[in-house]
């Protein structure tokens, strides 16, 4: 289950009055389960202020902007202020923009040429009039429009079709450390009636805490809990100029494993486990006196190995109820 909560996503932008939280049934717990073009950022919660892309952190609320000098101009030249946001009623992006110019027509290898670039949230491009396109990327989302350069100064608005996905896990009512879970993001929705062998994500092993900025659209998340088998999809609407927090629920629960010659009795070490599915297909393996296997909810066959003699046990698996398993070596 995944449990989708919306707060702002521009700096200080205050979401619509409404419920705050909606629940989404997602399947089963144990489904089974390129490289993308800017880092995703870390953003501390709680708290509505994006920390984007290759950015310092910014001010909690949007000021008016800076005065910014005009830059001397030659004769035949113009200067393009540039600017970002959500909406026409969102306030300016202040950080995390990348901003490129190409000229508007291909050269004779047919390739745009990049006569500009510039990583300021409010750039000023001086530039022989004249036509160009300009695209600026704000994370995953991007937009490019054509832009003719006049002599003397101008400004242009880009407006970003984005929004930004923020995930965490839990157990019950119990978070699940940033280091157990992670969760790769795919375009579309998972029901979409494509191979699966054919999809890629767009984003992976996203932990914690982080946040993917994406244009608006449908995606679903794949979430991994552990080296096992707990495992859970779940589609996810990203709306631009929001920030939506998704929990995912997970079925599961952490066992420690031990090979013991007696109940209660010392762990033996170099052992050599297996975990079975009922159908005999092997979750997960390891080797140690104290292994820890996360794994979804269900039943199990536990397969330790030590000096050239084999034990096992059937198991069932509870969520949230971690605890040690003790394996008889006799």
């Amino acid at each position: 289950m995944i449990a989708v909560g919306l707060s702002a996503f521009a700096h200080a932008q205050t979401a619509p009055a409404g419920p705050p939280v909606q629940s989404l049934q997602a399947p089963g717990p144990a489904q089974g389960a390129p490289v993308p073009p800017m880092p995703i950022p870390n953003v501390p919660p709680p708290g509505p202020t994006i920390i984007a892309p290759d950015s310092e952190p910014p001010a909690a609320a949007p000021g008016p902007a800076p005065a910014q000098a005009q830059p001397s101009l030659r004769p035949g030249e113009g200067a393009l202020q540039a600017s970002a946001r959500f909406g026409s009623s969102a306030p300016l992006i202040t950080a995390g923009l990348h901003w490129r110019v190409y000229n508007d027509r291909p050269d004779p290898s047919g390739a745009f040429r990049m006569v500009r670039e510039d990583r300021n949230a409010q750039p000023t491009f001086v530039l022989p009039a004249g036509n160009y396109i300009v695209h600026v990327a704000f994370g995953h989302a991007a937009v490019a429009k054509p832009v003719q350069v006049r002599p003397g100064p101008a400004r242009e608005t880009f407006e970003i079709p984005a929004g930004g996905l923020r995930m965490e896990g839990r157990v019950g009512d119990a978070r699940i450390p940033a280091g157990q879970i992670s969760f790769d993001i795919y375009k579309g929705s998972q029901f979409d009636q494509e191979e699966d062998r054919d999809r890629r994500p767009i984003v992976s092993n996203v932990v914690t805490g982080h946040v993917a900025l994406l244009p608006e659209g449908t995606y679903y998340i794949v979430s991994k809990y552990g080296d096992g088998n707990s495992l859970v999809r779940s589609d996810i609407r990203v709306q631009t100029g929001r920030l939506t927090d998704v929990t995912v629920t997970h079925r599961a629960a952490m066992l420690t494993f031990k090979l013991t010659p007696r109940r209660g009795g010392e762990a033996l070490a170099n052992t050599d486990w297996a975990v079975l599915s009922p159908s005999g297909d092997t979750i997960t393996e390891s080797k140690g006196a104290f292994p820890r296997v996360i794994l979804a909810e269900g039943e199990y066959r536990v397969i330790a190995r030590n000096d050239n003699r084999t034990f096992q046990q059937d198991i069932r698996v509870i969520t949230g109820v971690d605890g040690e398993i003790e394996v008889l070596a006799r």
